[in-house]
């Protein structure tokens, strides 16, 4: 896969694992904490650029909800269609406003990006924000014409995992999807109903298999690219092969790429150059 060739991990098995820690990104990065303010800095410069160069539509509602908005980001000339980011956070933190600049990579190779906010946890649960991303791709597909690809991060990985899943979309979106591509993505949510997080995600055993990919039958001809860093947890590493060998048992075209000396943090940076080889594989 260019300069990424796809690889497998092997882990081991552990009797006892202690799914608290398996779920915990920051505490392994280091200088993690500084990079959500690196961020919102990065993401507040390529607005204003945008903005001065008129390609910036922001706040567009696609729901009733004060957070159901997203920002559009237009290319130069004629758009080649549309790619939604949806950003993670555990599904309970961000929204459009610190990732802005992720977009860049994929508007410089002329394509119009769609960035939603969404409800977060406790106030939405996470059945309720799978149906707010569904609303926020139809109203983009709505605004933008030609073939959708999909991309998220994290939480943002297993939403729009989810779209790909039959029966989400509406069929006219479904349609155009060519690509879907997960980094770092949640596949399997069932871990998540016994570790403290879920104080705040108030997942049920029978909610977590429902709004869990992998539980799902995907949509037939469209591919997904499940992307991760090659230094991040073991979880989000078995997350990527689970989603991989499951969804290729049942027809799909799946490509598992481990992204050499990349955490969970800094997988998702390559995002803002246009000829990185995550971008390339979100537009190909």
């Amino acid at each position: 896969m260019g300069s990424v060739p796809p690889r497998r991990n092997k882990m081991r098995r552990n009797e006892m694992i202690d799914w608290d820690d398996a779920f915990e990104n920051m505490a392994y990065i280091p200088g993690g904490a500084a990079m959500p303010g690196q961020w919102a800095e990065a993401a507040a410069a390529y607005r204003a650029e945008m903005a001065r160069a008129g390609r910036l539509q922001e706040n567009l509602a696609y729901g009733d909800g004060a957070r159901e908005v997203m920002d559009i980001l237009a290319p130069e000339g004629d758009s080649r269609g549309l790619v939604v980011f949806v950003h993670g956070g555990y599904w309970r933190a961000f929204d459009k406003s610190s990732w802005s600049h992720l977009a860049r990579g994929c508007v410089e190779n002329g394509w119009t990006v769609a960035l939603p906010s969404y409800p977060l946890a406790p106030e939405a649960r996470i059945s309720e924000i799978t149906a707010c991303i569904t609303s926020a791709v139809t109203t983009a597909a709505g605004q933008v014409s030609g073939p959708i690809r999909l991309a998220g991060h994290s939480a943002g990985g297993h939403l729009v995992t989810r779209m790909m899943c039959q029966g989400v979309l509406p069929d006219a979106v479904a349609t155009r999807l060519a690509r879907v591509t997960s980094i770092s993505g949640l596949h399997q949510l069932g871990p998540l109903v016994g570790i403290k997080l879920n104080d705040t995600l108030r997942l049920t055993p029978e909610e977590a298999d429902a709004e869990s990919p992998a539980a799902h039958d995907p949509l037939p001809n469209v591919p997904l690219s499940a992307w991760v860093g090659s230094q991040e947890r073991p979880e989000f590493l078995r997350q990527t092969r689970l989603i991989e060998e499951v969804w290729a048992l049942k027809g799909a075209d799946v490509t598992a790429i481990y992204d050499p000396g990349h955490n969970h943090f800094t997988v998702i940076g390559a995002l803002e150059q246009p000829d990185s080889p995550l971008t390339k594989e979100i537009l190909r």
